[in-house]
């Protein structure tokens, strides 16, 4: 077999036939509407998947098999289907019209051959395995990794910040981009909830900010933050300001892109996994059920219920049937279990309390609403700590 021909191709409002409508459609489809291409599906059904694409109008859908004017137009044709003499019919179709075409049954008597691809913020890697897809794969996935562990340093991001969600606890919970943009940096301002394990992999040369070392008291503490942030970026450097969960829930995010708007620092925000889904869900408390929960509600619990500066509505909370997670609220649990006691929420409330939930040092305690303060005292629990209340603490079995 000769050598194949790398190429790129440019499908931004160019007609792309794509004939079958099961699961290699499904995978195939989406990069092909990401590049801009005009999708037109021919199959008599589709996936849910592809299906909701059509609903959508993201695709056009011809609900029947393939006819030879399907071709008309098409500057591409990807057959995914598994019927080999359909697939050659489609394929001798294409070649007479001299329109490439993608064939998933048979590779060989393929026109074109679609590599296996990893992105990387605007790098696209393309690897062609000689015919060998899991070689293509293999190669790919390195390349993968060592892009995501800043070892291949493609990345130069211009002078700015970006505010990016380390996730609950696990290093591996960080999202991909928050990943990528992380080994970019120049410079980096750590949460003392981040995950270690994140900040060792940080290249010699980046400088580490400790903002849980900043001295004087949280409002200083939060200035002190904004200025670094905000002279950094004017030095030239991209800087990264990682922080625990996601960076908007309880992480004052906002005020720190509020101050970064304010001097002329271009901002880049990514979400992370917060702790109020992900502590539960690893103690195995999923926060809604089919029923048993329909609603959710997330709130802080860093002062006591009667302090003036408290913000949540705790009389309505207890009205409530559904699930409350409390973060930063260990050390007002007592006060908050007896506000919800008090103004109806039941005794025999599930109750749990998950410290540094997705870690090694993670510790799961159950019990009651009106029991669950002692418990955990008890139990020597510490922060950080997930409070969840509601039915859905036993849906599940538990160890």
């Amino acid at each position: 077999m000769s050598e194949l021909y790398p190429i790129g191709l440019r499908l931004e409002g160019l007609r792309v036939l794509v004939v079958g409508g099961g699961t290699v459609a499904t995978r195939r489809v989406p990069a092909l509407l990401a590049a801009g291409a005009d999708v037109v599906l021919v199959a008599p059904v589709l996936t849910p998947a592809l299906h909701d694409l059509a609903t959508a109008g993201r695709v056009r859908w011809r609900a029947r098999r393939f006819e030879a004017g399907d071709l008309d137009g098409a500057w591409l044709v990807q057959v995914a289907i598994d019927d080999p003499a359909a697939a050659t019919e489609i394929g001798d179709a294409a070649r007479e019209r001299r329109i490439f075409c993608v064939r998933a049954d048979d590779r060989h008597a393929a026109t074109a051959w679609t590599p296996a691809v990893t992105r990387h913020g605007p790098v696209t890697v393309a690897v062609l395995g000689g015919g060998d897809p899991r070689r293509a794969m293999a190669i790919r996935d390195g390349i993968r990794e060592r892009l995501g562990e800043g070892a291949l340093d493609l990345e130069r991001p211009g002078p700015g910040v970006a505010l990016v969600g380390a996730g609950p606890g696990d290093p591996e919970l960080i999202t991909v981009r928050g990943r990528r943009l992380l080994a970019a940096a120049e410079v980096v301002v750590a949460d003392r909830l981040v995950p270690g394990l994140l900040l060792d992999e940080l290249r010699p040369e980046v400088e580490l900010v400790d903002a849980s070392k900043i001295p004087y008291g949280p409002s200083r503490t939060q200035e002190e933050i904004n200025r670094i942030l905000v002279e950094r970026a004017k030095e030239g450097r991209f800087v990264v300001r990682l922080k625990g969960g996601d960076p908007y829930l309880f992480g004052r995010g906002g005020e720190e892109l509020i101050a970064c708007v304010e001097a002329g620092i271009p901002v880049t925000v990514v979400p992370g996994v917060t702790s109020a889904l992900a502590a539960p869900a690893v103690a195995g408390i999923p926060v809604t059920h089919r029923g048993v929960a329909h609603e959710l509600v997330v709130v802080s619990g860093h002062v006591p219920p009667d302090h003036p500066a408290s913000l949540v509505d705790w009389p309505a909370l207890a009205r409530l049937r559904g699930t409350v997670c409390v973060l930063m609220g260990l050390k007002n649990l007592a006060a908050i279990a007896a506000t919800l006691l008090a103004h109806g929420r039941p005794a025999a409330t599930p109750a749990a309390v998950v410290q540094e939930g997705t870690t090694g040092a993670q510790r799961v305690i159950r019990g009651r609403l009106d029991t669950i303060a002692e418990q955990v005292a008890e139990a020597g629990l510490r922060p950080p700590a997930i409070v969840v209340l509601g039915d859905v603490v036993n849906v599940l079995p538990s160890d």
